[in-house]
């Protein structure tokens, strides 16, 4: 028999949950080296120009164009409009086509909008670069999930999974800080145009480095490549076949996924958003200090997230690791909101563990989609939860900008983020996975 024909691992190789044993450390340790950074600053730079226009309206965008307190919600939730139409899309052709070129046109396209933003003069620019940018960056997170499918097993993938939503907290903390001390020594435009620059830059590096498939490198060897695809398609084998996208959408378990990332991106993002509008007012400090406090939440986060996705690939187990701390973020949030401004620092401590309980089970939930999905539906599938999520997340950083707006405290966001995020634990702690 040719090495082109490896056979399946024997029984003995699986562990009693009946995944297979082979880890990465088994017989593929580089592509953690190799890919996981590759795959973190990517979504890193992403992340960067979406959300600091949070900053940017903590530190006067709206005065200096006009913007009331209404319409500046609506800005900063305009990015999620176009980010929820051309998710679908894009990971059907991330999965189709190329991750690689994909993601390689959309660093540019998105770092040239972030820019842009620097530059705007009135509020119909600025609504066309947030809706434009939101559209370029569609389909990256759904791509990134199909690219970790194709390089990481069962037992691998809620950890590469988290090392990729790591680029949220990690990304959130470092900026929180660094955009402070931009905005206070040049402004806001100025903090646009540095921070969107590194993503131009960084296409090059994603184009030299990034392949879709593991055949196509040569940093492993045959062997490794062949063991690899094996256990890859041994995944495939247990899951129930899906003819296409209609059928992928409208089964219940995509409906459910969907509805669940939907009320827990508000959340997520109305904490994201508007978590230093919230610290300043709360606080009344200046932006320095606002920018150091935010970043606090995210380094729970980090931590969290760890744990988590490492307890999630060691046990199998995925959907009892997401609905609890998405229940416990819910009460941390309805606690900061009843203690208020009155009790900041305990008020800020219970924030800081809804942040850290909001990120942690994002490795568990986005590695239980391939494994009940195959991968002929996988990606358009992952692209319809990630756009509900946006979804969410535009329902989410609009309106609690908007109550904050409007009631001048966050006392109205908290109850309206605890709403969320309470209904999607409860509606994940119900939903019926059949692998």
């Amino acid at each position: 028999m040719s090495h082109l024909e490896e056979p399946a691992l024997p029984p003995h190789t699986r562990n009693p949950a009946g995944h297979p044993s082979t880890t990465a450390t088994a017989f593929a340790p580089k592509r953690w080296l190799y890919l996981i950074p590759l795959i973190f600053v990517t979504y890193s730079l992403a992340y960067l120009d979406r959300a600091n226009y949070g900053f940017a309206s903590a530190a006067g965008i709206e005065q200096d164009l006009g913007i009331s307190k209404s319409t500046s919600s609506l800005i900063g939730a305009l990015f999620f409009l176009g980010y929820f139409f051309f998710q679908v899309p894009g990971a059907i052709y991330a999965q189709r086509y190329s991750v690689r070129k994909l993601v390689f046109c959309s660093l540019i396209l998105w770092g040239l909008c972030a820019m842009a933003t620097g530059l705007v003069t009135n509020i119909p620019m600025l609504m066309v670069i947030r809706v434009s940018l939101g559209i370029v960056e569609a389909a990256v997170m759904p791509a990134m999930l199909i690219f970790i499918s194709n390089w990481f097993t069962r037992q691998e993938r809620s950890r590469a999974n988290t090392f990729l939503v790591l680029g949220n907290p990690i990304t959130v903390l470092w900026m929180s800080v660094v955009s402070g001390y931009l905005i206070q020594a040049w402004g806001w435009r100025e903090m646009f145009v540095i921070e969107g620059a590194p993503a131009v830059l960084w296409a090059f590096v994603w184009w030299r480095l990034a392949r879709d498939k593991p055949e196509q490198v040569d940093w492993l060897s045959r062997q490794e490549k062949n063991r690899l695809a094996v256990t890859l398609a041994e995944e495939q084998q247990g899951l129930k076949a899906v003819r296409n996208y209609r059928q992928a959408f409208t089964s219940p378990v995509v409906i459910q996924l969907c509805a669940v990332h939907a009320l827990w991106s508000i959340g997520v993002y109305g904490f994201i958003m508007w978590l230093p509008t919230i610290i300043k007012q709360a606080a009344a400090t200046d932006i320095v200090t606002v920018g150091w406090l935010s970043a606090v939440p995210y380094v729970a986060a980090v931590a969290a997230m760890l744990v988590v996705s490492w307890a999630s690939d060691r046990s199998g187990r995925r959907q009892s690791l997401v609905w609890p701390l998405l229940g416990l973020g819910a009460l941390a949030f309805f606690c900061s909101y009843l203690l208020g401004p009155s009790h900041f620092w305990l008020s800020f401590a219970l924030l800081t563990v809804a942040g850290a309980a909001l990120y942690a089970p994002y490795g568990p939930f986005f590695a239980l989609i391939p494994e009940v999905l195959p991968a002929n539906v996988f990606g358009g599938a992952i692209g319809l939860i990630n756009a509900c999520g946006a979804l969410g997340a535009f329902v989410g950083s609009w309106i609690v900008g908007y109550l904050i707006g409007l009631t001048g405290n966050p006392g109205a966001a908290y109850v309206f983020m605890t709403l969320g995020v309470l209904s999607s634990a409860l509606l994940m702690a119900v939903v019926k996975v059949r692998r």
